[in-house]
């Protein structure tokens, strides 16, 4: 019998465990999921950062611990945590993502809110531009930042991609490095952040950043709230230099009801729903992940404990 702690919000436990379990059983995995069993007996820890844990020392038959967010922030830099350490990929994750950016991007590339919000009686006739009149810059080209592209790519968006390192992904032009960020910046008039949160991309997006950008730009943060210098972007807004920003993630969740963002009708916000974790594909991600750790092959979405994700 496989002994799979949960490791999550309480709340979020008995859920978890009932799906877990079905999930585990459909691949033929004999498994017995609890939030109680003693650490030095559980052979893998499914982990949230609201269940408060810290210290994974206990965990000494733990052959991995498999996240159950997509970010691993909280967590890549722990030194009790030995075990090999996953993060969640899932279709669920890649697909809500999309959706959100996909969303976001048109509504600011036909400005929507011109006329959602605008119903004056006056009839307020132009020409929509096309897709591919439209740079979309994305920041980040891991499993969400690829799919994000590729999708945008198929709306006919030319889009740029940047990454630490460089990649080649059919359809999209890529960059990588300082120059290559610099470039990305002093294109994009729509630029999406999908960056993982590290000591180099902390501020990323500061008020030299943001002066890079085309005057006019627009903002989609989906990723983390730390990217983001928030005083610089709402000085970036005074000044034009962005129209707007679309925002997610921030980093203090839920945003505290005086913070600035609420009463700026430049910044729309959204509670941190763009990739939601989904319960019923995220247990079959864990439970193949459970199934390759039993079988001695590798795992899916570990993480390099040096880079930070």
């Amino acid at each position: 019998m496989i002994r799979v702690l949960t490791a999550v919000h309480p709340d979020e436990a008995a859920g978890i465990e009932g799906v877990l379990a079905e999930a585990c059983a459909a691949i033929s995995l004999q498994v017995d999921v609890r939030s109680d069993h003693p650490p030095d007996q559980a052979d893998y820890v499914v982990y949230a950062p609201t269940s408060g844990l810290k210290d994974f020392t206990p965990f000494m038959r733990a052959r991995a611990v498999l996240g159950y967010w997509a970010g691993v922030e909280k967590i890549v830099g722990n030194q009790s945590l030995t075990q090999p350490l996953c993060r969640m990929i899932e279709p669920g994750l890649t697909e809500g993502m999309i959706d959100w950016v996909a969303g976001h991007v048109m509504r600011h590339h036909l400005d929507t809110d011109r006329d959602v919000l605008g119903q004056t009686g006056a009839w307020d006739y132009r020409v929509p531009p096309l897709a591919r009149d439209r740079t979309v810059g994305i920041l980040g080209l891991g499993e969400l930042g690829r799919a994000v592209a590729d999708a945008l790519a198929g709306l006919n968006f030319r889009v740029l991609g940047w990454s630490r390192r460089a990649k080649d992904l059919p359809g999209i032009e890529t960059f990588a490095g300082e120059a290559g960020l610099a470039q990305v910046l002093s294109e994009a008039e729509i630029l999406v952040l999908l960056l993982p949160l590290t000591p180099a991309t902390d501020n990323l997006m500061n008020g030299d950043t943001f002066g890079a950008m085309p005057e006019g730009a627009v903002l989609l943060n989906p990723g983390r709230g730390e990217l983001v210098d928030d005083a610089a972007l709402l000085a970036a807004l005074d000044a034009g230099q962005l129209s707007h920003a679309t925002l997610d993630v921030f980093r203090t969740e839920p945003l505290p009801s005086d913070h600035p963002f609420w009463a700026d009708a430049r910044v729309t916000i959204t509670p941190h729903l763009a990739s939601a974790t989904r319960i019923k594909t995220a247990c079959a991600a864990l439970a193949e992940n459970i199934r390759r750790g039993e079988a001695g092959e590798p795992f899916l979405g570990l993480v390099d404990r040096g880079a930070g994700y």
